[in-house]
Order: structure tokens, then sequence, then C-alpha cells
């Protein structure tokens, strides 16, 4: 079961011809929840986009990106329907910037936001090749898992609640809920997507590869795929006032004690 590093997602979509869409909404999107600052234009069915792995930047680069592309776009501000902007789970820091923009930008224009799943924008470029799980290293030997199914119009379908599970717990979670063993023989392959599956060198998920038919560590979630899922949500008239929007951490903890880290290296030292 091959596992690539290099899933074309990590590379920048600016340049990538649109894909075909009727004209609709005009979304500004943003996805800051990983290492990977997102940012996306929808705009008369085609997409503008800066995507690029910049730990740390997404501040920095967040804002210039977003005026880059309405400029390219030939857009005001005001022509803006609607912001996207992906919730989580992913870093603390990044989702709340991620929201703190959009509320800014959608308050100053009086215009409403429509939230995505971090977990679900990650599984949506690749769920024409079958059902996805999504996974994202949430660090302190944890995972955000999410698995995704292609619903009405290729939307991402939760199969089941976004969890937050430690290494060990994961792969049985997997067998439990996902993929029941009575059923692994004929159950079409799964991809796995997403920085989580190189997390503990991969040893969680490794007694369940037969059922993967790829594994794309580098997958990273992209303002693309989060103002595609919420155009179809703009259709479906879920769009909420800024206020409302909020993020999905899945954890109340941010950092680990000294003490705690302590005896995660001793953990992994022993291994």
């Amino acid at each position: 079961m091959p596992v690539d590093p290099h899933p074309p997602m990590a590379a920048s979509l600016s340049n990538q011809p649109p894909r075909s869409a009727a004209s609709g909404p005009t979304l500004l999107a943003f996805e800051l929840a990983t290492e990977a600052c997102s940012v996306a234009l929808l705009h008369e069915g085609r997409l503008l986009a800066r995507h690029e792995v910049a730990p740390r930047r997404h501040a920095e680069l967040a804002l210039p990106w977003a005026d880059a592309l309405l400029a390219e776009a030939g857009l005001a501000k005001s022509q803006i329907d609607a912001l996207a902007v992906g919730i989580g789970p992913g870093a603390f820091t990044g989702v709340r910037l991620a929201i703190g923009l959009v509320q800014g930008i959608a308050l100053g224009l009086d215009r409403p936001v429509l939230p995505v799943s971090t977990l679900a924008a990650l599984a949506e470029p690749f769920l024409a090749e079958g059902p996805v799980l999504a996974a994202i290293d949430a660090r302190m030997g944890e995972l955000y898992l999410g698995a995704f199914s292609a619903g009405a119009g290729g939307l991402p379908e939760a199969c089941a609640d976004a969890l937050l599970l430690p290494w060990a717990a994961a792969g049985p979670a997997l067998a439990g809920l996902w993929m029941p063993p009575d059923e692994a023989a004929r159950a079409e392959p799964w991809l796995g997507v997403g920085s989580g599956f190189a997390a503990a060198e991969g040893g969680w998920w490794t007694p369940w590869a037969a059922r993967f038919g790829r594994v794309l560590p580098a997958a990273l979630p992209t303002a693309s795929a989060v103002a595609r899922i919420a155009r179809h949500g703009w259709q479906a008239g879920a769009a909420v006032a800024a206020a409302a929007i909020e993020p999905v951490y899945l954890r109340d903890k941010v950092a680990l004690t000294t003490a705690e880290q302590q005896a995660a290296r001793a953990t992994r030292g022993s291994a």
C-alpha cells in the first residue's frame, strides 16, 4: 500500500485552472488551522487562491493575500457576498486568528459567514477516490480525526462525529467506528489524508494499512476547499451572522505541563 508524502494539495493552487462551476456567490475564504496559510476567492465560479506552508506567518500573510486576490479579480471588498472560514479543529492560534479576521471583515461589510469544518476541508479534494479519513496531528500525543464520504454534490458527509483521540486509541477507533472488521474484506479502500498519518511514525494506523488505498500525510486543508464547501452552504441558506461563529477545538488544553512533556519523552524513549 503506497504512501505518498507529496499530494497535489500541498502546492499553491493560484495558477491552476479553475474548476468548472456555474456562476454563484462571491466568497472570500480563509483556512489557517494548520501550518499552511491559505486564502481563496470564489467569484463567478472561478477560484483564485494563495496557499503556502508558512508556520507562524499566518497573521502576516492572510490579509495581504486577501487584498491581492481581490485586486487580481478586479473586485472591491464591498462586492463580497459572504465570508467563509475553516473553524477547526486545528491549532488554537490559527483557528482563533481565522475566525477573528473573518468576523472583522464580515462585521465591517455587514456580510454573513459560512463556517466549514477544517477536517471536511482536508477531506474534500479527495472524495472522488472513495471514503476519506482525515487526520490532523493535534500534538501532545493526540489526533483530530474525521471520516467522510461523498454526499450530495460531492460534498463531504461525515460518517461519524469528529474525535480527539490519543494515538493508542485511534487505531481501535478505526476498526470499531468506521471500518468494522467483518466488513473489511468487501469494503472499498479508504484514503488517509493529513499530518496525523505521520504522527507516531505512522504506528497508530499501520496495523490497518490494508484498508487504505493511499495515505497522504502531507495533505493540508485549503481555503479553496473551504470555498467550494461554503458555496453549497450559501445555496442551502447556511450563512450565519459573524458573531455566531464558534471555533471547534475538541480540546480545552493548549499545551502539556513540563512534567507531562518529560513523561511523554520518557515514553517515546522506551518505545
